[in-house]
């Protein structure tokens, strides 16, 4: 993907300029009061150096441009996941006719929480001003990211002022949250025991044999359900789509209280838990909504197809830990949207009376809750008595402290 960068105007850096032009006037007054050649001669050779440096700051870095390519593994570079990188081509284009030793090329990476990271590497341009500057990116995490301005610093071949230029670099991408592959989901299980509630509500998610098309090739498709035909004529990879029997939707309810997370990792593992269940329904053609309690209360109805999914995913990329105040007022908000007869699936670090309140109250509206508990990674407490009280309670709950045992945890193979 290639951005077009626009050129801005160069700042001359003061540096030894001034001690240059002093010297310059020391040598005019030794031609107007002494004479003769030799003072001539220096006064001439001082000027012809004032003359470089001027046209140096005037020109050359001043008038700097290029081109900036972004590549990654991926299709589209400008979206990646959470651990990838990217790859950064400048080229760039110095005008002029004077010929400079190197520059220094300064780039800034900013995320869209604020934090920065700064590159600044050497190249040394070829004799028409045309240079290319190759670097990576550091494995950067969930956000949205953009270059700032590019600064290319010079010096004069006597290295005695330094010369800036500054031109705007457009360069946007999203890192979208880390997820894992989950092939099953006890929730949604006939054979799931379960009391209460949950064990009358409960349904397969089996597919029938009517087949309702052809889709996308999925990661984790069955070999058998391939569709040769379908993928020798287009050239790419199709699944058969079968009709499934109906199961209740499913609202999915991530916490974003400020106070609850014991720092950065554990929230931006919630966040991967959800990102990895959107991922679930969509394979399996399951109705699943989101809502984030934030800084303000966001809700998705529950979608079964991709673009609907597509747009949750992209709203977890800029989510943050910001939310105030109990959960239950919060959910309170957006009551409309939650359909009876629904899963409420909580995911959130608390646990004891706040959770216990968010499930009366889905309980109230004709929803089934169950509870997956984000514990701290650091922390070496497992969560069983947790697990022990849900249990008691007829209500389903998981406790999860990494990424990679999500899907065995969802799957009800122990840890």
């Amino acid at each position: 993907m290639k951005r077009y960068l626009s050129g801005a105007a160069a700042v001359i850096q003061p540096g030894k300029f001034a001690g240059i032009l002093a010297i310059w006037g020391i040598t005019l007054l030794y031609v107007l009061f002494q004479g003769g050649k030799t003072s001539f001669m220096l006064f001439i050779m001082v000027s012809v150096l004032m003359i470089y440096l001027m046209i140096g700051g005037l020109g050359g870095v001043r008038r700097a441009k290029g081109t900036r390519s972004l590549y990654s593994e991926l299709d589209k570079p400008d979206l990646l996941y959470a651990g990838g990188f990217l790859r950064v081509k400048l080229d760039v284009t110095i005008p002029g006719f004077l010929p400079l030793p190197y520059v220094v090329v300064r780039e800034i990476l900013k995320r869209h929480n604020g934090e920065s990271w700064v590159f600044e590497e050497s190249m040394v341009p070829s004799l028409r001003g045309q240079g290319e500057l190759l670097f990576q990116t550091p494995a950067l995490e969930r956000g949205r990211y953009s270059f700032e301005g590019t600064d290319i610093l010079s010096e004069d071949i006597f290295g005695l002022v330094e010369h800036k230029g500054t031109f705007m670099a457009e360069g946007q991408f999203r890192v979208l949250p880390r997820a894992v592959f989950v092939p099953r989901w006890q929730l949604y299980e006939r054979k799931s025991r379960l009391a209460g509630q949950q064990a009358s509500l409960l349904h397969s998610r089996r597919e029938t044999t009517q087949i309702n098309g052809v889709r996308d090739y999925v990661y984790g498709d069955r070999l058998t359900r391939i569709h040769w035909n379908a993928t020798a004529k287009t050239g790419n990879w199709k699944s058969k789509e079968f009709e499934h029997e109906s199961v209740p939707k499913t609202m999915i309810v991530l916490d974003g209280s400020a106070m609850v997370y014991a720092g950065s990792n554990q929230f931006e593992l919630a966040v991967s838990i959800a990102a990895s269940l959107l991922g679930f329904g969509i394979r399996d053609r399951i109705g699943i909504g989101l809502c984030c309690l934030d800084k303000n209360t966001k809700i998705f109805m529950p979608a079964e197809g991709a673009a609907e999914r597509q747009k949750m995913i992209q709203y977890l990329i800029d989510i943050n830990a910001e939310g105030r105040g109990p959960l239950v007022p919060r959910l309170e908000k957006g009551h409309r949207m939650f359909p009876k007869g629904s899963y409420l699936v909580l995911i959130s670090p608390q646990s004891g009376q706040p959770v216990l309140d968010v499930m009366r109250w889905a309980e109230s509206r004709g929803m089934t809750p169950s509870h997956i508990h984000v514990r701290n990674p650091a922390a070496v407490n497992r969560g069983g008595e947790w697990m022990d009280v849900l249990k008691s309670r007829g209500a389903t709950g998981y406790s999860v402290s990494s990424l990679q045992e999500l899907p065995s945890v969802l799957g009800g193979d122990k840890v």
